[in-house]
């Protein structure tokens, strides 16, 4: 994956569900309210004044960014979810706990690695929300959008949602055809068919493996 994709799918999977602001209501008249595409939309436009807010604070203190991804991260992705999908066939019959600690190990070394992305990330960009369908087997929704770029081709970020407890969660990201799960799928496929799940995620918690999103 491409730096410049990385850094928009770190920042779309930031933005997609943190408490909701009034500023959306400037942008969209026609997502319905606490609708998926709402929420994409609302918390696109949020997160992207946030970041140009307070650039010269998180380049200075990288601490304070990275607090700031963490949590957002941590509200807005369902990571056992989608740290089930990306373990795959590894994943059939393990348990909750072995899953829960893969997650948690794979989304804290990717917010150690790429945590800094976020500060090239062009907050001018624009958010528009295209379509909301309903996923195949009353899984969750997709919401289509894309990035607008000055002089440039939008880039179309999808979102993959489903509700946990009440709320709309992301548990895939999209960014130009380019899947959060099926990337992580792929490169984690070889180690954990050598090692257990608790190896693999014991050795990305410790940083002797890596989670490579620049493939």
């Amino acid at each position: 994956m491409k730096q410049s994709l990385l850094s928009i799918m770190i920042a779309a999977a930031v933005a997609a569900f943190v408490p909701v602001a009034a500023q959306a209501q400037q942008a969209t008249t026609t997502a319905r309210q606490n609708s998926p595409s709402q929420i994409v939309l609302t918390n696109s436009t949020r997160i992207l004044t946030t970041l140009e807010d307070r650039r010269a604070e998180f380049t200075q203190n990288r601490a304070a960014l990275r607090q700031f991804m963490t949590s957002e991260f941590n509200q807005m992705f369902d990571r056992d979810y989608s740290g089930r999908l990306v373990l795959g066939r590894h994943g059939r019959g393990a348990s909750d706990a072995d899953v829960k600690l893969f997650s948690d190990a794979l989304a804290e070394n990717l917010m150690q690695r790429y945590g800094t992305a976020l500060l090239d990330f062009n907050t001018q960009l624009k958010v528009r929300v295209k379509s909301e369908t309903a996923l195949p087997g009353g899984r969750g929704v997709r919401v289509s959008s894309e990035f607008l770029r000055p002089g440039a081709e939008p880039v179309p970020v999808d979102y993959l949602m489903r509700q946990v407890g009440g709320q709309w969660k992301v548990f895939d990201v999209m960014v130009e055809g380019v899947s959060y799960v099926q990337t992580f799928r792929s490169q984690f496929d070889t180690p954990l068919s050598q090692k257990s799940i608790a190896q693999v995620a014991a050795e990305l918690k410790a940083g002797s493996m890596q989670a490579d999103a620049t493939k």
